[in-house]
């Protein structure tokens, strides 16, 4: 598919199948993640991946959305290997470094014919508590991911967009 294709018809999925995930297609999301670009190339983000029944449930109740999806992955950075903020941007780069691994994977996803939701509504802390793995990680987002389920459609609004011409300021 091309890229103004996949763009396009990604969307977020709300309703996915019980269908699970083919592993080799899994590593190939995570390795859209390894490949992501980072401050520095300190590599910060890290992936968990959920697909127990037991850890879907665990982290289930840390989130206020829910999809039933047969996968999930919590994806984070690591504040020791993130470049540190600067006096100059004052930004968390191992935040944007992890946000950055998120895209790549729901496009890496989206070409494989998968469906995925950014899910930003949840207890980081609660989450970290109930996987001590995780360590020192902070997780930034919840990515359920997985086949869409029959009658699976994008949201209402998908299609509209606002013109480019009010979205870009050439100076």
């Amino acid at each position: 598919m091309e890229f103004a294709q996949l763009e396009k018809a990604r969307y977020s999925l709300r309703k996915f199948s019980d269908r699970p995930v083919e592993p080799e297609k899994l590593a190939l999301v995570l390795e859209a993640a390894r490949c992501a670009p980072t401050a520095h190339n300190n590599q910060p983000q890290r992936v968990f991946v959920f697909q127990s029944e037991q850890a879907l449930k665990k982290a289930d109740a840390c989130a206020a959305c829910h999809f039933g999806a047969p996968l999930l992955l919590a994806v984070g950075y690591e504040p020791e290997r993130a470049w540190a903020r600067s006096e100059f941007d004052g930004k968390n780069h191992g935040e944007i470094d992890a946000a950055i691994a998120v895209t790549q994977m729901m496009l890496q996803a989206a070409e494989l014919g998968l469906g995925t939701t950014y899910v930003g509504m949840f207890d980081p802390q609660a989450l970290r508590e109930a996987f001590p793995e995780m360590g020192s990680c902070v997780p930034i987002a919840l990515l359920p991911i997985g086949y869409p389920a029959e009658g699976a459609h994008p949201a209402r609004l998908h299609d509209s967009r606002i013109p480019l011409e009010e979205m870009v300021t050439y100076l």
